[in-house]
């Protein structure tokens, strides 16, 4: 499979050389030159095929032959090594647990998969390559696991410093190793410049091999498409008109999910659900798209004021508004909201989710108020008991840690406080 930049002014590209460059050199991201569908008869048997079968099958096309098939299959097999169970909340709907993986949320699968691919391009490669990757919360820890002693591989991982969540930063800041954590005085919006500029940046570039961990990565981005099959193979004997709602900052979880419907998975319809940080709720409102910097909300993760994968979105349908509406609805809720839905979820069902997991909630509820036939899936994306003082505060109950957070809060922070991007230039030169 060869890609496109997006911007269109690059050469096509190898899966291997996008995955290493990250961004094509006209600094657009990479898109597949083709998508086929899947056999019919794989969405009506899917529920007799393991994960790892579903999983292979779905992104053989965008990978083979630079990896080989059973190279591939080992990679897929290491990657899901933990479940996505789906919990029914009523008839109208269930929420999809993504957070079973090492660091409790869902870029795990996308962290690990794509440091086993560029682990394998790697392998007899002398040349290092660093991971420059700019996190608003959960990516930096899933990244930094999933690429922890990978040879020839460094992490640089940018956060904002105050704007993350304890366990969040414990989960980025204590590996050590190949992995170097940078605190930077301001915004997610901030980091994520200071990631872009290094990119256009001649003097890093032509003496260090640059790429990126984020989901402008495409070996980080496809492998989300398996979240939605996995959800698909558990409810779609039971329901039809399945709606996805995905609490969105960057868009690259809804974005793989649209790819799943490309590939024929029957999904009726997406939900961007939004924070405070709502740029697609208001362009579906008025045909209008305009960044603007982010905003801190009790949901750190989705604190994305312009979204990097929404031109990739656009790409899937063509750039048609039209056609986008007809699969993409987006509602926008404020921390008040997002708590109240965190309150309603654990006295009516029992259920203890994130802030995120409540802005899908909250979508879903938006939703079938207007489209009650429908049975809708809100992705909760990171396990409760990394926001504690927020869930604790909100239900009034203490949440024991799982093993996986107990693991890592004792653990010393070690990271580098920047303020600038030369000082993220000091650091990259001399390491």
């Amino acid at each position: 499979m060869n890609y496109y930049s997006l911007h269109k002014k690059a050469p096509i590209s190898t899966f291997k050389n996008a995955v290493i460059k990250g961004l094509a050199p006209d600094k657009g991201l990479y898109f597949p030159e083709n998508i086929t569908p899947l056999p019919g008869n794989f969405f009506d048997e899917i529920d007799r095929l393991s994960n790892t079968d579903i999983a292979f099958r779905a992104i053989k096309q965008f990978i083979v032959p630079e990896i080989p098939e059973k190279e591939l299959q080992h990679i897929i097999e290491e990657t899901l090594s933990f479940e996505f169970p789906v919990l029914s909340l009523n008839d109208t709907m269930s929420t999809l647990e993504l957070f079973h993986g090492p660091t409790m949320a869902f870029k795990d699968v996308g962290a690990r998969f794509m440091a086993r691919c560029l682990g394998y391009f790697n392998k007899d490669n002398d040349r290092e390559v660093t991971v420059l990757v700019a996190t608003s919360g959960d990516t930096g820890g899933a990244v930094a696991h999933g690429f922890l002693g990978v040879k020839g591989v460094n992490v640089v991982i940018l956060y904002p410093s105050g704007k993350v969540s304890a366990i969040q930063e414990k989960q980025l800041t204590t590996l050590g190793q190949n992995i170097t954590a940078l605190e930077v005085n301001g915004t997610f919006d901030d980091c994520q410049a200071m990631v872009k500029r290094a990119f256009l940046d001649a003097s890093l570039t032509q003496t260090m091999q640059l790429t990126s961990a984020n989901s402008i990565n495409v070996a980080r981005w496809l492998p989300q498409m398996f979240y939605f099959m996995f959800a698909y193979k558990q409810l779609h004997k039971k329901h039809s008109n399945i709606v996805f709602s995905v609490p969105s900052g960057n868009f690259g979880n809804i974005c793989a999910g649209m790819m799943a419907q490309q590939l024929g998975l029957p999904i009726r319809h997406f939900i961007a659900a939004n924070n405070a940080n709502n740029v697609v709720t208001r362009y579906l409102l008025s045909q209008l798209y305009a960044p603007r910097p982010s905003v801190q909300t009790i949901s750190n993760a989705m604190d994305v004021g312009a979204p990097s994968n929404f031109i990739r979105i656009e790409e899937i349908y063509k750039n048609k508004f039209d056609t986008l509406k007809e699969n993409l609805s987006s509602y926008s809720f404020t921390d008040d909201e997002t708590r109240a839905a965190m309150l309603d979820l654990y006295n009516t069902y029992q259920y203890v989710a994130d802030p995120h997991g409540a802005v899908g909630y909250l979508g879903c509820k938006a939703y079938l108020k207007e489209n009650p036939n429908a049975h809708c899936v809100f992705l909760e994306t990171a396990h409760s008991t990394k926001f504690l003082d927020v869930v604790e505060a909100v239900i009034e109950k203490k949440q024991p840690l799982p093993e996986q957070i107990r693991a890592v809060m004792d653990k010393k922070k070690v990271s580098i406080s920047i303020n600038t991007y030369d000082d993220l230039k000091g650091v990259l030169l001399n390491p």
